[in-house]
Order: C-alpha cells, then sequence, then structure tokens
C-alpha cells in the first residue's frame, strides 16, 4: 500500500511538471501603466492553493497589496497586483523584480514545488518549536526561561495571542555547537518542559508542543495551529459585544453557483494573505476577486466555492465561514504599545527583556524575533497586564534597564484593531458586480 502511494505522489509530480512544461507561467511586471504602484500579472495553469503561494511571496518580500483582481475560471488564472515597497513607493529595485520573476516566472517550480517550498526555511541549522496555548501574563517569559535554562537559543520567533489563546513558532540551536539539536532524549525533555508551562494552572483546553527538524513557513503555521486549536470560537455574547470586529459577510450568488464574501476592516500590512490563507486551509477555492486597499479601508470581495464544487450549503457552514475570517483577520492585529529591540545578539537576551516586562506588569500580545549579522532585531507589541494601556512612567523605567538606545517607542497602536463600520453591500454591488471588467490595472480583462 505505502509504495501505492509513493507511486501514485511520483506520477501526480511528474503530471504537473508536464502540464507546467505545456503551459509555463508568465510574469509581467509592469512600472509604467499605474503612476503610484507596480502591476505584477501572473498567468498560469491553475491549481488549488496557487493564488495564496502567488501572495505568500509577494508579502514575504514585505510588498503591500494596495489592489488586486483575480480570475480562475477552467484550467487556467489570471491574477493582477498592484504593490508597493513599505514606504509607499513603486518597486524599483532590480534584486527584488529579479526574484519576483524567478520565483514565479517560467524558470522556475512554480506550479510544482514552490507551492511547497515558498518562504520556508531550512531548518537543518536549528529545531523548530511549535507551541500553543492558554495566554496568561508572563507567558512568553516564562517560556523564553525555561529554553535559556536548557541551554537553547531562540533565533526567531513570532508569537501571536488571540481570543484567550496563544500560539508561537520558534527557532532555537544549541547553546553550544550554535547548530540544530537532534539528540531525541533532549527534546523530549524540551517539549515536555515547554508543555507544562504552557498548560499552567488551566486543565480544561490541553496545550501542545511539536518539536521537528522540518521546514515550515511561519505565518502559515500560525493560521494553521490557532485554526486547528478553534480560536475563532466565541460565545454569543462576545460576539454581540464586540463592535471592532471585521465586516465579513456570506451570500449564495446562485445564477452563478458562487458563495461571495466580502471583507471589509482597517487596512495592514499582510491582510490579504491571511484572508486567502485561511480560505484555502477551510479547502476553498477562489474563482473570482477584487481587491481595494488603497486607503485607509480594505475592501475584499472573492467568488468562491468549496474544493467539492459546492458553494456554502448551510447556515452553520456560512458562520464558520465568517467567524474563521474574522480570525485570521484579528489574530495579527498589532494591539498595544509597539516596542523595537535592537542589540547584539547573545543566549538569554528574551528570556532577559520578557522578565523584565513581566516584572513591570506588562503583557506580549504579539512578537517577532530575528536574527541578523549577529544583530537581535525584535519587535514587541505590550500592553498592561490588566488589559489597560501602558504607563509611559513605566516604559521609561525598562528603557532604563535595557538601555534607552537599545528599546525604542515605536508608537501608541491601542486602536489598530478598531475598524470603521460601513455597508458592505455598498461595495459588493459597486464593485465585482456592478462591472466585469477591470482597467485599473492597466489590462482589461472581463470574467466572462
Amino acid at each position: 500500500m505505502e509504495t501505492c502511494m509513493s507511486f501514485s505522489q511520483d506520477m501526480d509530480g511528474e503530471y504537473e511538471k508536464f502540464i507546467r512544461r505545456m503551459n509555463p507561467p508568465r510574469v509581467v511586471i509592469d512600472n509604467e501603466s499605474c503612476k503610484n504602484a507596480t502591476v505584477i500579472q501572473v498567468d498560469s495553469a491553475n491549481e488549488h492553493g496557487i493564488l495564496l503561494e502567488v501572495v505568500q511571496v509577494l508579502t514575504d518580500l514585505n510588498l503591500t497589496i494596495t489592489k488586486a483582481y483575480i480570475s480562475s475560471d477552467g484550467g487556467w488564472f489570471m491574477d493582477v497586483f498592484n504593490v508597493t515597497d513599505q514606504d509607499g513607493n513603486k518597486i524599483t529595485n532590480v534584486e527584488v523584480l529579479d526574484y519576483i520573476y524567478k520565483a514565479l516566472g517560467p524558470d522556475s517550480d512554480f506550479g510544482y514545488s514552490i507551492r511547497r517550498s515558498v518562504g520556508v526555511k531550512s531548518a537543518m541549522d536549528h529545531t523548530a518549536i511549535e507551541l500553543i496555548g492558554c495566554d496568561r501574563p508572563g507567558l512568553l517569559s516564562e517560556l523564553s526561561a525555561v529554553l535559556t535554562h536548557l541551554k537553547c537559543n531562540v533565533v526567531s520567533a513570532e508569537v501571536w495571542t488571540h481570543n484567550t489563546r496563544a500560539a508561537a513558532v520558534m527557532q532555537v540551536t544549541d547553546e553550544e555547537t550554535g547548530g540544530a539539536i537532534t539528540d531525541s532524549e533532549r527534546l523530549s525533555v524540551i517539549k515536555q518542559l515547554l508543555c507544562n508551562v504552557l498548560n499552567g494552572s488551566n486543565k480544561s483546553r490541553k496545550a501542545k508542543t511539536v518539536v521537528s527538524q522540518g521546514i515550515t513557513h511561519t505565518e502559515r503555521r500560525l493560521h494553521q495551529m490557532m485554526f486547528a486549536d478553534r480560536d475563532y470560537e466565541r460565545n454569543s455574547d462576545e460576539a454581540a459585544e464586540d463592535k471592532s470586529r471585521p465586516e465579513v459577510n456570506v451570500i449564495n450568488w446562485y445564477d452563478k453557483d458562487y458563495s461571495v464574501v466580502t471583507i471589509q476592516c482597517k487596512d495592514r500590512p499582510k491582510l490579504i494573505f491571511d484572508a486567502i490563507c485561511t480560505l484555502t486551509d477551510m479547502q476553498y477555492v477562489v474563482f473570482h476577486g477584487n481587491v481595494d486597499a488603497s486607503g485607509p479601508e480594505a475592501h475584499q470581495e472573492y467568488c468562491i466555492r468549496h474544493v467539492d464544487g459546492s458553494p456554502v450549503k448551510s447556515e452553520a457552514e456560512r458562520q464558520r465561514v465568517v467567524q474563521c475570517l474574522e480570525a485570521a483577520i484579528e489574530r495579527r492585529v498589532s494591539e498595544g504599545l509597539k516596542l523595537e529591540l535592537c542589540t547584539t545578539d547573545r543566549v538569554g537576551l528574551l528570556s532577559d527583556v520578557t522578565r523584565i516586562f513581566r516584572e513591570n506588569s506588562l503583557t506580549v500580545t504579539r512578537a517577532e524575533v530575528t536574527t541578523r549579522g549577529g544583530k537581535a532585531v525584535n519587535t514587541f507589541y505590550v500592553r498592561g497586564a490588566s488589559g489597560y494601556p501602558v504607563d509611559p512612567k513605566i516604559i521609561d523605567s525598562i528603557r532604563q534597564s535595557i538601555g534607552q538606545t537599545i528599546l525604542k517607542v515605536k508608537g501608541n497602536t491601542e486602536d489598530s484593531n478598531q475598524t470603521t463600520q460601513e455597508s458592505p453591500t455598498r461595495f459588493l454591488f459597486g464593485g465585482l458586480f456592478k462591472s466585469r471588467s477591470f482597467c485599473n490595472f492597466g489590462l482589461v480583462r472581463s470574467y466572462s
């Protein structure tokens, strides 16, 4: 049976290669037709998940998608994106443009292997640790202290919190060798001790720790982990009281046998990736889409079907799609005060910094930890442990402890999850269905 499965997978791979050779992807990068954005058009044979990988390539480069047009009926798809850099300028860096072309163009493995490896870092030189459990003040500090005690150095990490749950993907190395940790007994101890910290006193929802030498795309895994943990579930009272939620609607377009998803919320980096990632992981296919994120508000509209070919079939399914998209958008919302730390990396640095946060009654709502050329470049979003805004005097005291030039305040983002509520109907019928031709990209293509 195992041999048959392996043979089948090999045949699938060869078929994908054959289709790609017959229909090589085409990438057009245009810096002329739009005055304030670079236009990227990608045409290729259509396969489930390719849209996500194209968006992933662009967002992994920290590019901002201001507009998008998506069409993938039949065996072919065409995506058009207006993108800018983080400063809102066109993409003129030759290396970045060359990377996009090579990653998505005819000479790449796009449509075959890129779906399995885009944005993924090899874990041969580090050990990947995935953690999920109940959130509480000081949790990141405790986890970091355990890793330091076990002589593990955190070289990169991303931590999200949402709806009382916390998830993290960390890459660690051995303190002595600087490489991956391979001893099975030691890995078992690391896994058990971290799981004990995550469980804490809460026995109602079990924590989970996974240690591996594999490869992973951090943000994709965080979405998958929190989705599997059902962080989208809320009681009816919470749902009724929270007025700051993104506006998500799902209706059926019976004439075309689609379900139409509309999302309206405050724009932020990687918002489109989060939505497409969630729809893909929920096994929905986006056939058509229109995205406008050129202002402070982002409007997304997608015609979808389940991979089995059906639109949303019940009210329960509709509610689940709404809840999961809301959760996906909220997970990355940066609540709290943004602090950036830049200093020479060393073992125990993350533990020391988060301990100081904890001792000053601060809780970390989101964190990004990276190491570049021996430098630790870390971003933390912090709030008071009781949920209130941070007292500036506390921040001054922390900066004196850590170093004024090492830790910098990057601005208060307390209202980052507040959204302006507008009628999604206006966008729905004023956008995708009002006109099926799109010319804001310097291209005119029709759905029909």
